[in-house]
């Protein structure tokens, strides 16, 4: 069977797609906790709250799922530059939003259309944040093979 990936290549892929199915839960997770906290809280605290355990969730399931080889020191520094690098992705988001709305049409009728393009955008911006910065994912290290022992 022939492989048209590297191994570092496939790596990333997986690691891209674990990153973001934990997004979808993130997402599930923020919905569920503004509903639950709306009546008692507000929406606006709802919302506030719910951001960061949904991004807390998220960090943690990459930590011990997407990124499980990475570097793990000093978890609330890395739970900080997580917060960090998601407010980028979600300026991103937010951002591809209301371009999408004020520019396109369609989009202005048929929002979910830019938030599909939003939350598209966001996530490549996250991933690949976390994924350097965050985890602090050598590549250099996993583009090279593993040296062979000369006798």
């Amino acid at each position: 069977m022939i492989c048209f990936f590297s191994h570092y290549q496939l790596t990333q892929f997986i690691q891209f797609l674990k990153f973001g199915l934990i997004g979808s839960l993130g997402f599930v997770c923020d919905v569920s906790v503004v509903f639950l906290l709306r009546s008692l809280l507000g929406l606006n605290a709802a919302i506030f709250i719910a951001y960061f355990v949904a991004a807390t969730s998220n960090w943690f399931l990459n930590r011990i799922w997407t990124f499980q080889n990475a570097s793990h020191q000093r978890p609330f520094m890395q739970w900080t530059r997580f917060l960090s690098a998601n407010s980028l992705g979600f300026f991103l988001n937010r951002t591809t939003v209301y371009l999408l709305i004020f520019f396109v049409p369609f989009c202005f009728h048929f929002p979910p259309l830019a938030l599909a393009c939003g939350a598209f955008v966001g996530l490549f911006a996250n991933f690949f944040i976390s994924r350097i910065v965050v985890f602090e994912t050598d590549s250099i290290s996993q583009h090279s093979s593993p040296q062979k022992k000369v006798k």
